[in-house]
């Protein structure tokens, strides 16, 4: 799968999914202070899906009907690297099927889709 993360999501979350044999590209590495505009754009236009924990992105997607390849929101209140590749881990294991053009809200016990108008 392709990914972006978030430079909030952090680095380790991006070599994880990378180990994994995903294609990522990690704005924290990559490109540091992008603004939320670029990086939704920059997912999009790649077919990226996006993973963050920035709710600015549900503004973005919902009010300001920016197309998206699909969007994983991490609402967690453990924001350690390990608890963040912990939840993803089972995401994938669950889910890897439904990411695209879904806006995926995840907190540690489960995940929420819904799909968006695009």
């Amino acid at each position: 799968m392709r990914f972006l993360v978030d430079e909030c999501t952090g680095p380790r979350v991006a070599q994880w999914l990378s180990s994994q044999g995903h294609e990522v590209f990690s704005i924290y590495d990559d490109l540091r202070g992008a603004t939320d505009e670029e990086i939704i754009k920059m997912a999009f236009s790649e077919n990226r899906i996006l993973i963050t924990n920035d709710k600015d992105f549900g503004e973005k997607v919902y009010r300001e009907q920016f197309p998206h390849r699909g969007v994983v929101f991490l609402r967690l209140s453990d924001e350690r690297a390990s608890n963040k590749i912990e939840v993803l881990s089972r995401l994938l294991e669950q889910y890897a099927d439904q990411l695209s053009d879904n806006f995926v809200v995840v907190t540690q016990t489960r995940a929420r889709f819904a799909r968006s108008s695009m």
